[in-house]
């Protein structure tokens, strides 16, 4: 592969000493670019784009050649693991993605099986090929849904307002929960670890809807398989330390727990204070976020001004620590102009910052 010319990323996660804070958005390769919707029209469907390595390259490559970016994530779904052991994934126009067989019953759940992996060979191919036409422009971030997330989805059915279904099966037969769990995690490890020996640079744990469940089950059913994840992850690999984030929307409370599952950085949402997050988990893992997606719409100056917050949120950056991305995902609807606003303040103010 070729070599890294910007492991400002890599660094900063790993937290040594950086000039600036890097940037990536999560979702940043979506619906908001015009070149994204001309490519999935080409595609078909949803689908049609993920499973094709070729469209699956061309628009992770997107965002990068518009914004100065400093990593590119790996255009995929979280919901592809899923898909491999049977549930039939669906993307309904409209209504997001729904199985087809969602875990329903205890025969299905017993006859879950970790899933070949060649199933999800294309998610690989597409890794080796936009490692090869990064061409060493940045690293690359692969990623998954966590055991608990995924596991929401394939009971549910689809997303879930109340997580009615799988709540029931917590409270009511928690032995089929963590039945479907430890698949999930064997899952999650092996088809991350695919993903780095295919070329990710760094991986990303999903936690998206950790932060619904209550304290002390979210230690019990999610976060126990987030770290039985990460005990198994490649950690070295083309000579270089694979950082690991773990991003659990709604999950500040819990910033000490998550810290502690052996994750090089903590990603956070735009409801937590960074300062804060830093001053209680010191300097054991680097913390990512967490600009709230909205800010994109204040227009310009309001956009400076909330990165400029953000940044003084976190405070002196010293030995890196701290990269800059959204609370959540970037909103389909967000004006590509407020995004080149956005990596334009942050590279300068951050800048300016660390020269300060």
């Amino acid at each position: 592969m070729p070599e890294l010319k910007n492991d400002t990323f890599l660094r900063a996660l790993l937290r040594q000493p950086v000039a600036y804070t890097p940037l990536w958005m999560m979702r940043q390769a979506g619906r908001y670019l015009p070149e994204y919707n001309q490519t999935r029209a080409q595609a078909g469907s949803f689908m049609g784009l993920a499973q094709n390595p070729e469209y699956a390259c061309e628009v992770t490559l997107q965002p990068l050649r518009r914004f100065d970016l400093d990593a590119a994530i790996l255009f995929s779904d979280i919901l592809t693991v899923p898909d491999a052991m049977g549930l039939g994934l669906q993307f309904v126009a409209g209504e997001g993605p729904r199985f087809e067989r969602p875990l329903r019953d205890e025969a299905a759940i017993e006859a879950l099986r970790v899933p070949d992996l060649d199933r999800l060979r294309y998610v690989f191919d597409a890794v080796s090929l936009i490692r090869r036409e990064l061409a060493g422009a940045v690293p690359l971030i692969g990623f998954s849904g966590s055991p608990w997330t995924l596991a929401c989805y394939m009971v549910e059915g689809a997303g879930s307002s109340d997580y009615r279904r799988i709540k029931t099966l917590l409270y009511g037969r928690p032995d089929l929960l963590h039945r479907i769990l430890s698949v999930n995690a064997q899952a999650v490890q092996a088809y991350l670890n695919a993903q780095i020996q295919a070329g990710a640079q760094a991986v990303m744990v999903f936690d998206s809807w950790g932060g619904v469940l209550a304290d002390g089950l979210f230690q019990q059913f999610s976060l126990a398989y987030t770290r039985q994840v990460l005990d198994g992850l490649i950690r070295e690999h083309e000579g270089r330390r694979v950082p690991v984030i773990v991003f659990t929307k709604g999950g500040g409370q819990w910033i000490e727990d998550i810290a502690a599952t052996g994750c090089d950085a903590v990603g956070l949402d735009w409801t937590a204070n960074l300062a804060a997050a830093r001053r209680r988990v010191g300097d054991r893992v680097a913390l990512q976020g967490n600009l709230d997606p909205m800010a994109l719409f204040g227009g310009d100056a309001a956009i400076r001004t909330e990165v400029r917050r953000v940044l003084a949120d976190f405070g002196p950056v010293g030995d890196g620590g701290h990269v800059f991305n959204l609370g959540h995902g970037i909103s389909q609807y967000t004006p590509p102009e407020a995004v080149s606003v956005l990596v334009d303040e942050v590279h300068a103010a951050s800048r300016a910052y660390h020269e300060g």
